[in-house]
């Protein structure tokens, strides 16, 4: 029998064989059962094997899957576009521009952010200012903007210099202070941002709504992104709302910024807008945006073979009628604060856990060696990988992310089930992670107040 030659995310990992999903559970080609923990990536918002979706994918593929986009629109796609707008709810229309990822919408909406400028005669304006613990995307613009240290170091000489500005990590304050008395100094941050850099070369500013890989779902204090829209209507310069892994529900809302009442110009959506079903992703463009490129080019600079492609399109609005006919959005703000109630009692307690944080079913846990002074490990998330496999072993998924001061050298993971998860199944998620979270201590040695674990941990991985 040949070696296999697909190349996996790490080349020497077992990974097991899936066969099958049916609800918040995958079964691998053993029989052994998983509870989807994460939604894969944030992703599988509405569990595996809906009838409805794959009803409307049947359907459409009967019709037909792929036309380019140059040569046809598809009624799927033109429908789509319609649902996006009525799903923003704001004074003004938004367009959409259909790609394939997260990654791909987030790299389009710097485009037309530096077009949009362009449109109007300024060729000044093409700098993205974005913050320090983020993540936008693997493709070399996406990752430009992309404060994830991690993953710009391989590639760091490719990139543009455009992480600038302290993300709104409370737990962590890199002013040393407290909400509210802080006075919302990372929100100020960014002024002072732009005036170091100049207005008359940034384009725009960008964000997360709430931080996910590479914080472990840092949640804004109230009224950071309020500030943050004046301060760039101020300045003149577009807000850009990363919204691929908050956006289309996940949070309890529609859309993150929606926490806030805050509008983005441009706003990136991803992974819950087609729940795994189909790779779709896009790109919304506000009408103020849209204004000059209509009058001037008529035509947004970028384009992806696969984009708008009908199967897609089907599949996307399928999703986002499913999550409206049976009002998902309301479910998932019942089982978040349910799900956090239940993480928090269960797993507080522990000398690893330093805090346990999210909204609606995005969910962040931090890891610590030292909860008292909120000590990380010293083992480039040697600790996550530790709990994430042995979560895997005990038959649950879940997502592993950073976090630490700067987003350097911590241990977190994302909690992130589908929407239709039942209360008895967040219990038994809870008591898994719970049985998880206490051997992996154990096997620190973790006993609360000296770093000695992390020394151990480090010896232990080499």
């Amino acid at each position: 029998m040949k070696r296999s030659l697909l190349i996996k995310p790490t080349m020497n990992e077992q990974y097991p064989t899936v066969s099958y999903g049916k609800g918040i559970y995958l079964y691998d080609n053993k029989g052994k059962r998983y509870i989807d923990g994460s939604s894969g990536a944030v992703t599988a918002s509405l569990g595996h094997g809906v009838y409805e979706i794959i009803k409307s994918m049947q359907n459409q593929a009967n019709k037909v899957s792929f036309v380019y986009r140059s040569q046809f629109t598809s009624e799927p796609a033109e429908r789509l576009a319609e649902k996006l707008n009525k799903l923003v709810d704001a004074d003004e229309d938004y367009w959409s521009f259909f790609v394939n990822s997260g990654s791909e919408a987030t790299e389009t909406a710097m485009k037309v952010a530096i077009q949009y400028w362009q449109e109007q005669g300024n060729f000044k304006k093409q700098r993205i200012l974005s913050r320090w613990v983020s993540y936008h995307g693997i493709t070399l613009g996406a990752l430009s903007m992309s404060g994830h240290i991690n993953r710009r170091e391989r590639f760091v000489s490719l990139l543009e210099d455009y992480p600038s500005v302290t993300a709104p990590y409370c737990y962590r304050c890199s002013f040393d202070k407290t909400y509210p008395t802080c006075q919302l100094m990372c929100a100020h941050e960014v002024e002072a941002a732009i005036k170091r850099i100049g207005a008359d070369h940034i384009a725009g500013f960008i964000a997360e709504p709430i931080i996910g890989a590479a914080g472990g779902v840092i949640v804004p204090p109230d009224g950071y992104y309020q500030k943050v829209r004046e301060i760039c209507d101020r300045y003149n310069i577009l807000f850009i709302a990363d919204e691929v892994m908050t956006g289309i529900g996940r949070t309890g809302k529609m859309f993150g910024l929606d926490h806030w009442g805050v509008k983005a110009d441009i706003v990136a959506l991803g992974k819950g807008m087609s729940a795994g079903f189909t790779p779709m992703a896009a790109t919304l463009v506000s009408e103020k945006v849209m204004k000059p490129i209509l009058e001037g080019s008529n035509s947004i600079m970028s384009g992806h073979t696969y984009s708008a492609n009908p199967q897609s399109a089907a599949s996307a609005l399928a999703v986002l009628e499913y999550i409206e006919n049976n009002n998902l959005v309301d479910k998932v703000k019942e089982n978040g604060t349910y799900l956090l109630k239940r993480l928090k009692e269960e797993l507080s307690n522990l000398e690893i856990i330093g805090d346990i944080r999210g909204k609606g079913l995005m969910i962040g846990v931090e890891f610590v060696s030292d909860k008292n002074i909120k000590q990380s490990f010293h083992n480039n998330g040697a600790v996550t990988n530790k709990i994430v496999k042995k979560a895997r072993e005990k038959g649950l998924l879940i997502y592993p992310s950073s976090a630490g001061q700067d987003g350097v050298g911590g241990d977190a993971i994302i909690i992130s089930p589908p929407f239709i998860i039942l209360k008895e199944e967040i219990e038994e998620l809870v008591s898994i992670l719970m049985e998880v979270v206490s051997d992996i201590q154990k096997e620190l040695g973790l006993t609360g107040g000296t770093d000695h674990e992390a020394i151990n941990v480090q010896k232990e991985d080499k």
